[in-house]
């Protein structure tokens, strides 16, 4: 013989405030899915990406949320800034990641509150050590290197972190504009040239704050040191 069982108070066929909230939000992450709404590139509003098989939150960084293949983002917990959030998720790992590289490909569209349950917070995981995103600090290293194309060399300036990837890049067109035709001949027996890539925070103490001086004026002035 089947048993049917109902929640006490609850009439037959009728679903508990609980149920009900839970099967609301389905409904929701369904219609997000279904549904995603197309981001605008330099918009203010929060975008879901995934990690992984998840879906999460981020805020877009100002001014370097433009980018066609990439941009940087900063993963917050699902429910902010709802009282709780922030301690969740810094349970969880969403407060110390700071601000990551993202692809743009693995962005689903703007955040809807539907996308909540698919994250690690809903599932009360921590983020993986690895969310497939490098940190989004970029530096320029201004480099030494044997004539004849070898390894051998030193890094003449370390200049980071840049907080945006067009401050490096306007930084790194003034640094290589200085130096054209000039590579072979600012440290004698070396070619020297800029290279942009990300900033090793580990590494901090060796780099020079592109934003208290001049570039242009940091490498005249490194030139000159090993001149001396």
């Amino acid at each position: 013989m089947i048993r049917r069982f109902r929640r006490c108070g609850t009439a037959p066929g009728a679903l508990s405030p609980e149920d009900q909230a839970v099967v609301d939000q389905f409904r929701a992450m369904l219609a997000a899915v279904r549904n995603p709404q197309p981001r605008t590139p330099g918009g203010s509003q929060d975008i879901a990406v995934r990690v992984g098989p998840f879906v999460e939150r981020a805020h877009t960084r100002p001014g370097d949320d433009h980018g066609p293949d990439m941009i940087a983002v900063a993963l917050v917990h699902p429910e902010t800034p709802q009282a709780g959030a922030y301690l969740h998720g810094r349970q969880l790992g969403y407060t110390e990641r700071g601000w990551l590289r993202c692809e743009t490909s693995a962005i689903l569209g703007v955040w809807q509150p539907g996308y909540a349950m698919l994250t690690h917070a809903a599932a009360d995981l921590p983020l993986p050590d690895d969310v497939g995103m490098e940190p989004a600090h970029y530096a320029l290293y201004i480099e030494a290197r044997q004539r004849d194309d070898s390894l051998d060399g030193y890094t003449l300036l370390r200049l980071g972190p840049y907080t945006q990837t067009r401050h490096a890049q306007q930084d790194y067109d003034r640094l290589t504009a200085t130096l054209e035709g000039r590579e072979t001949t600012v440290v004698p027996g070396f070619r020297v040239s800029a290279r942009y890539a990300p900033f090793d925070v580990s590494d901090h103490q060796l780099f020079v704050d592109p934003y208290e001086a001049d570039a242009v004026a940091l490498l005249d002035a490194a030139v000159a040191g090993v001149s001396a």
